[in-house]
């Protein structure tokens, strides 16, 4: 099947199609018109819109969620913290928008797409804060004792609660008795496979729901990650990173500490975490579109016989540790071991726990052709488990997709959309059935969650882009 000029004919209209569908299906097919501002206002910096500011609103609201919904005799509470946007709404009737916020603290609404269709429609966005990250600790200490109550399942009642408390909050507002708006769901990532997960299991609570780069499948051996860097890469510059592998490799092996000194992570004892660190800059650059800023310095070097490790490194400290933001100290088993709440990488160890415990996505390297070490394997992912938390703490990933269904996830108006070259979109529905459309957005540049926040890319190459239905 051929796309063509089709491509431009799409373009970017139909980039945020799968979120004006769902609220089409919700609405029982009705026509939709749907305006979009252009790609090139970017990601970050002054913000989604142009020089709008980053966030909405950064006036933070509380409530009191229960910390157990699975132990009636458990009264325990916690202070959970959320955000809301009302000045598009249109009272008293208009949707509400449930932005569901994943693994990381939540700093208020952003300023992305979601504005734009609340603005379209009328709706009040709200956020909630996952259980455990930012300022929703129940919590002083984050010990694997304390840990048990973060889960998916849990997560999910507290989003349920919370939509029944707001629902009455908002009818005491506008002193409305009984009533009940129209609510849709959307989460990007493990947000996104929340939002699938809120619509299967409470679809009295939600007209719908969108799952960005909904990651429902939970992996054990995750070497379909891997393979998609390779394969977004491209031949060329697949080749100089699997090259700046075994270079590292073969330094760490001769014993020298002088390789991690160059990439500024001299502290990392442990080899693998090392490598993890190296693996992750890497890869980042294709999870979220920028897969330039990695391999055009790295072709460059080769063809210019300059040194690639050299080069590799300058990247991960100008641009992983520089301008994304990485913290070097998250990838030390020993620092993930620190139970202070407190602490600015308080969540890589929360994230870590619900990945030991729940949903693995082990990113092993692959036994022929792996962009990522070897040395990074399934053994290295269960010893930082064990070390980290314990013994007793696993990763039963038949238990979590038999309970959510993985890809196979049955429910209705749950719509699924993932960006062409990141490599979670294997973790995510990628053959639309019944209800349960999903779509694949396709461009260079077009990682994760893409249809929420845009490709990164220059308005010469937005008519590359399109929104291709995936049919089983």
């Amino acid at each position: 099947m051929g796309f063509g000029s089709a491509r431009a004919a799409t373009a970017a209209a139909h980039l945020f199609g799968a979120a004006a569908l769902l609220l089409m299906l919700a609405r029982g097919g009705e026509s939709v018109s749907f305006w979009l501002p252009p790609p090139s206002a970017g990601v970050g910096g002054e913000g989604f819109l142009g020089g709008a500011s980053r966030y909405l609103t950064l006036d933070e609201r509380w409530m009191n969620q229960t910390l157990d919904h699975f132990n009636p005799t458990d009264h325990r509470q916690f202070k959970q913290r959320y955000y809301e946007f009302l000045d598009y709404y249109r009272a008293p009737n208009g949707p509400i928008f449930l932005k569901i916020c994943g693994e990381a603290s939540c700093h208020g609404i952003g300023n992305d797409y979601l504005a734009v269709m609340a603005k379209k429609f009328g709706a009040a966005i709200v956020s909630p804060e996952h259980r455990y990250y930012g300022k929703s600790s129940p919590f002083d200490s984050l010990t694997t004792e304390n840990l048990r109550f973060l889960s998916s399942k849990q997560a999910l009642f507290d989003l349920a609660v919370f939509r029944q408390y707001y629902q009455e909050t908002l009818n005491a507002r506008y002193n409305r008795s009984g009533a009940d708006s129209s609510w849709f769901v959307f989460g990007g990532s493990y947000a996104g496979a929340l939002s699938a997960w809120f619509r299967l299991k409470f679809p009295h609570l939600t007209c719908g729901s969108l799952a960005s780069s909904g990651v429902v499948l939970a992996v054990y051996n995750f070497t379909d990650f891997d393979k998609q860097i390779g394969d977004s890469a491209g031949p060329e510059c697949k080749e100089a990173l699997q090259e700046v592998t075994r270079l590292v490799d073969g330094q760490l092996q001769g014993g020298s500490n002088s390789v991690k000194q160059l990439f500024g992570a001299p502290k990392l004892e442990n080899d693998g975490d090392f490598l993890y660190l190296l693996a992750d800059a890497a890869a980042i650059a294709f999870q979220y579109g920028n897969p330039d800023v990695v391999c055009s310095p790295l072709i460059e070097a080769k063809k210019n016989g300059t040194d690639l490790v050299e080069t590799f490194a300058s990247y991960v400290k100008d641009y992983y540790i520089g301008k994304f933001g990485a913290s070097v100290a998250s990838y030390d088993q020993q620092y993930l071991k620190n139970t202070t709440p407190a602490v600015a990488e308080s969540a890589y160890r929360l994230w870590w726990y619900q990945v030991c415990s729940e949903v693995a996505f082990f990113q092993v390297a692959p036994k022929n052709d792996s962009v990522r070490s070897p040395k990074i394997d399934t053994r290295y992912h269960l010893d930082l488990c064990r070390n980290v938390f314990g013994e007793e703490v696993y990763p039963d990933v038949f238990m979590t997709n038999l309970y959510y269904g993985g890809t196979r996830i049955a429910g209705s108006k749950i719509v699924f959309a993932n960006g062409s070259q990141d490599p979670w979109r294997h973790a995510s529905k990628q053959k639309s059935s019944e209800e349960l459309p999903s779509y694949l957005i396709e461009c260079k540049n077009c990682g994760h969650c893409s249809d929420l926040s845009g490709c990164p890319q220059a308005p010469s190459n937005i008519e590359g882009r399109s929104i291709i239905p995936v049919f089983a």
